[in-house]
């Protein structure tokens, strides 16, 4: 029985310090995810694009951050999960 409720409180607590570091980091990707893809079209200004109406490349400068940054998620709450499972062992 208190093998059991250990396991309950290292789970809870893995899952609070996985989850806040989880935010933090999707947090950082939102914020260093758009500078990116500024740097890698040198040649495209996508803020002064939007800015003008283009719409176009508001909607491929949109879906390729929305993308990246839910890839980061997934990967982040596999390992939120991870560190769930292993504490429940």
């Amino acid at each position: 029985m208190a093998d059991t409720v250990l396991n309950l409180i290292w789970s809870i607590v893995f899952s609070l310090v996985g989850g806040i570091a989880g935010i933090l980091l999707v947090l950082a990707s939102t914020a260093f995810i758009p500078r990116l893809v500024d740097k890698l079209t040198p040649n495209i200004d996508e803020q002064k694009e939007i800015a003008r109406g283009n719409q176009a490349v508001a909607e491929y400068y949109g879906r390729v951050v929305a993308a990246v940054i839910l890839g980061v998620s997934v990967v982040i709450a596999a390992a939120v999960l991870g560190g769930v499972i292993a504490a429940l062992h």
